[in-house]
């Protein structure tokens, strides 16, 4: 007989502002341990030394965390230029440092726009992608490096917010699947300098922005002067992370045999994509897609009455 997790069945998606320091898995932890939710999940890792926006998803949002996952993220990002170290930011060691020019304002926006639009990127050997099963930063402190495939990925936006002596900060909006540290030590080699990240900041995933994260010292208060009722109201409708997409509205009979697993025939719905499902009196059931006859199928349904 299968033992039953421990903890409350509630559902939501948090804002977290991750400090410095601290992994992803364990801001994690720690926030399904305020919360004392039976199930948890993040929606892409930030480096250690990274901060800001990392979305936690409780309970059947972790349902939907996939989908932000593959959604576009904006950072803002303090390169060092001049030196480069193992690890592409500023915990790694140094490993080259060369002199860095005078670069004016116009030839730094020159080399950036090289950047904007569909480019390629080789993975970063300190990743958590993995090789033969084994995550690419356990290997690469072994000292052992091994072949990554070329992702292609897009920078929306790169603007660049300040430089000055051998400092470069940018603003980067971009597609999923994009290394910051990577850009860095890219925009370094074409300079002919080399770089790392220095400071390196999340403000957006997908629709959410950073203006409504809740800080450690935010929810340690409230977990201590609210309870589990306060914390609650923290979090933000798992639907919300598909702000953007076309709805299908269901009756209830529709949506009784949809939630079986059955394709369902509803009058104007969109004619091809993914969607998000809602039944009667506005209750969210999770993703659907439009199969090519036109018919809405479940692709991923929450567990609901």
């Amino acid at each position: 007989m299968a033992r039953r997790k421990s903890g409350r069945d509630i559902s939501g998606i948090l804002l977290f502002d991750k400090p410095i320091g601290m992994s992803s898995n364990a801001v994690l932890q720690r926030v399904k341990r305020i919360f004392n939710a039976r199930k948890a999940g993040h929606t892409g890792s930030l480096d250690p030394l990274a901060t800001g926006l990392l979305p936690i998803c409780l309970g059947e949002a972790t349902k939907m965390s996939g989908f932000l996952l593959d959604a576009d993220k904006r950072y803002q990002v303090t390169i060092q230029l001049g030196i480069k170290t193992s690890t592409g930011d500023a915990e790694g060691e140094v490993i080259l440092s060369r002199e860095v020019a005078h670069y004016s304002n116009a030839e730094l926006t020159l080399v950036l726009a090289e950047f904007l639009g569909d480019i390629e990127q080789i993975p970063p050997m300190y990743s958590a992608l993995k090789k033969d099963g084994q995550p690419l930063y356990k290997l690469a402190r072994q000292g052992i490096e091994v072949e990554r495939k070329v992702r292609n990925i897009k920078i929306h936006r790169i603007e660049m917010l300040a430089a000055e002596d051998d400092l470069l900060a940018l603003d980067v909006h971009c597609s999923k699947g994009t290394y910051i540290r990577t850009l860095a030590e890219d925009i370094g080699e074409r300079l002919g300098c080399g770089a790392h990240v220095a400071v390196l900041r999340r403000l957006s995933v997908g629709p959410f922005s950073g203006e409504k994260m809740i800080t450690p010292v935010q929810l340690e208060d409230t977990a201590e002067n609210g309870g589990f009722g306060a914390l609650d109201q923290l979090l933000l409708p798992m639907e919300n992370a598909l702000v953007n997409w076309p709805e299908v509205r269901l009756s209830q009979d529709v949506a009784f045999f949809l939630k079986r697993g059955q394709a369902v025939v509803v009058p104007q719905a969109p004619r091809e994509g993914l969607v998000k499902l809602f039944a009667e009196e506005n209750i969210f059931l999770g993703v659907g897609y439009i199969m090519d006859d036109g018919r809405v199928a479940p692709r991923r349904l929450l567990n609901i009455a």
